[in-house]
């Protein structure tokens, strides 16, 4: 490519745009077919379309659900009862009845409360275990949005990288045309054999191959974007990728102070942390089975039966009455159903130790990949331009030896063969550099876009 950027730029603008993106990009729907959509742009559509930024956000939406339930455990419970009641009778021998039938209308009716003022703090311990899930759902939303973020960064670097090598292709493409027309005037005047410009047009038509796939790649990396960002896919776009420079300026890391950033910043390492400390929870909730509960029950009441000569009314307020009890459980056979409990209990409690471990290996490996794949880069990047360099000056002296006859034409095509690669091999690198040292943050922990959708 002509024109880069530095890699700092790049990185500033990749951390801008997680960051800060306009309330009127935030909230605009959909880009319309033909729209420009830059990185900020971008960002902002995958934090609202991301499929999984959505299910992480029903996912702490549910943890929340679930604190209000135990919540609702501390509070007494009322009900309303009423029952009614019809009698049909014959009088007995004595009875001022006796051989008569008789019919009663019976109402009764009432309310009654309950109160658990102690359940060996298992309320308590459900209600810890349900804040700290929406704790760990929170955090795993937050390694969501940065997810989103780095897969949009990730598409618009495949997609600079394209442009790069489709650039590269047509600046080969341009050259072999120049040289099999020149050719052309050559074996037209008898300084060129035939089979020469025969080989040229071959060397061209496969440069026109190349463009034709850098093209195709083009393409490719734009279809992924539509598809990172949930875009209409029978529609085009025009996505505005940044430019990727020299990267001379990225600065060079420490492993050990980035595994340290890492483990302080994951917010999926400390979603499964919090994980451990609601199984543990979990498992003293469980363990509350064996102690005993103590209950508040109170009840008031009223009755009615119209075989009885007092009014509704007046029997309802003769009849009415209340009382109040506390009661007292204690547990002494259950069948084994604690003991069972508490042992699920410490075995989810171990299993989320083991996942925490896991998931602080695979944190530390993501990392040292990130620095790894870095340095790979720098190293790549000095080799490529050394190759370059080289490669330019074995071109212009193969086309200067050839033009007076001292070289042949495949010479010249090797040598500019060896100059595409080398140029192919600078996009990349340059490429790669770049989206390593950007995107560092995001392997850290420390890449924030939850500002992005409070604008929004």
């Amino acid at each position: 490519m002509n024109s880069y950027m530095s890699a700092s730029r790049w990185s500033r603008a990749l951390l801008v745009a997680a960051v800060v993106v306009s309330p009127a990009v935030a909230g605009a729907q959909a880009p319309a077919p033909g729209a420009k959509i830059g990185l900020q742009d971008a960002i902002a559509l995958a934090l609202r379309q991301s499929v999984s930024v959505k299910q992480s956000e029903n996912a702490v939406a549910s943890s929340s659900t679930t604190v209000e339930s135990k919540q609702a455990a501390f509070l007494p419970t009322l009900s309303l009862n009423t029952s009614t009641a019809r009698s049909i009778g014959r009088g007995g021998a004595g009875s001022s009845f006796s051989g008569t039938s008789s019919t009663a209308q019976s109402l009764n009716t009432g309310v009654s409360s309950q109160l658990v003022v102690f359940d060996g703090l298992r309320n308590v311990n459900e209600l810890r275990a349900a804040k700290l899930d929406v704790s760990a759902s929170t955090s795993e939303l937050t390694r969501a949005r940065q997810t989103a973020v780095y897969t949009v960064a990730t598409d618009y670097l495949n997609l600079s990288t394209a442009e790069g090598q489709l650039a590269v292709q047509k600046e080969n493409l341009a050259a072999q045309e120049a040289q099999e027309k020149q050719l052309q005037t050559q074996v037209k005047a008898g300084a060129r054999s035939i089979s020469d410009l025969y080989q040229q047009q071959a060397t061209t038509a496969s440069a026109r191959a190349g463009v034709v796939a850098a093209e195709q790649a083009v393409e490719l990396a734009r279809i992924g974007l539509i598809q990172t960002l949930q875009l209409d896919p029978r529609a085009s776009y025009d996505f505005v990728s940044p430019a990727v420079a020299d990267a001379s300026s990225v600065p060079h890391y420490d492993l050990d102070s980035l595994l340290t950033r890492a483990f302080t910043s994951r917010s999926d390492l400390a979603a499964e942390q919090t994980r451990v400390d609601a199984a543990a929870v979990s498992t003293r909730a469980a363990s509350s089975g064996r102690l005993p509960t103590v209950s508040l029950s109170t009840s008031y009441n009223a009755s009615y039966n119209s075989a009885l000569a007092n009014a509704l009314g007046n029997q309802l307020d003769q009849s009415r009455g209340g009382s109040m009890s506390v009661g007292v459980s204690f547990p002494l056979f259950d069948r084994g159903a604690t003991s069972v409990a508490v042992q699920q209990a410490k075995i989810q409690e171990d299993n989320a130790r083991i996942q925490l471990a896991d998931q602080k290996q695979s944190v530390a490996l993501d990392v040292r990949r990130a620095y790894l794949a870095l340095e790979t880069s720098r190293q790549q990047l000095a080799v490529a331009l050394a190759q370059q360099k080289a490669a330019d000056l074995a071109v212009s002296t193969t086309l200067a030896r050839y033009q007076v006859g001292t070289s042949s034409l495949l010479e010249l095509t090797q040598a500019r063969a060896s100059q595409l690669q080398a140029a192919t091999a600078v996009v990349n690198a340059k490429n790669a550099l770049a989206f390593q040292n950007a995107l560092m943050p995001y392997y850290t922990g420390e890449l924030d876009p939850a500002k992005t959708l409070l604008q929004s």
